[in-house]
């Protein structure tokens, strides 16, 4: 976006352990197997369950059935999915359901096994019970994975987070251990959020 503005100076620097990942020269093919994203709307692809699952793997030259076959049970399975679609992996994607989309989207950001899951407000289209089954899941996955959650919801944070960033337009007022964040926050801005005085 800055390089369509005029004048817009960016500033910092944003690292995947200790590389830098916005050089010009970055390959984003091996970044995009380093990190995994969700979006705040389910986005399958209009494929079979299954094609949307091993998409990835296939981009990554993956070819062998038994390996893709393997990969597609075990992200169906970490994303909690697999027994309500193990018999239907030919079905589009597309009829799923609002919350099993997005579960499959996980499946599908997971199966290449990424170091960091990027989720941006992976629950903000979805009703109260399939958010408790996507909370649910992170906590599972936040074991295997780097989660990295963008939320304005403040419950769910403190629920499923062990760190907490609180930004304000672009920059980092703060950022500690959940638990501190949520009862003793440093900053009065941090503390006005969580409370609810604005935001």
């Amino acid at each position: 976006m800055n390089d369509v503005i005029d004048h817009c100076r960016v500033e910092g620097e944003v690292l995947l352990g200790s590389q830098p990942i916005l050089r010009p020269e970055q390959d984003l093919s091996a970044l995009r197997r380093r990190v995994g994203m969700v979006f705040q709307r389910p986005n399958p692809f209009p494929k079979s369950i299954y094609e949307n699952v091993v998409y990835g793997l296939r981009l990554q030259g993956v070819r062998d059935r038994r390996v893709l076959n393997e990969a597609c049970e075990r992200a169906l399975r970490a994303a909690a999915l697999w027994s309500e679609v193990k018999d239907q992996l030919s079905q589009n994607a597309l009829t799923l359901s609002t919350g099993q989309q997005q579960r499959l989207v996980i499946a599908r950001a997971i199966a290449i096994e990424p170091e960091v899951l990027l989720l941006d407000e992976p629950t903000s289209a979805l009703d109260p019970i399939s958010t408790l089954v996507i909370e649910e899941l992170m906590t599972t996955l936040k074991q295997h994975f780097t989660l990295v959650l963008v939320t304005h919801n403040m419950q769910q944070a403190s629920r499923v987070s062990d760190y907490t960033a609180f930004m304000h337009q672009g920059a980092l007022v703060e950022f500690d251990e959940t638990d501190r964040i949520f009862t003793a926050p440093k900053q009065r801005r941090t503390e006005d959020y969580i409370t609810g005085r604005y935001g």
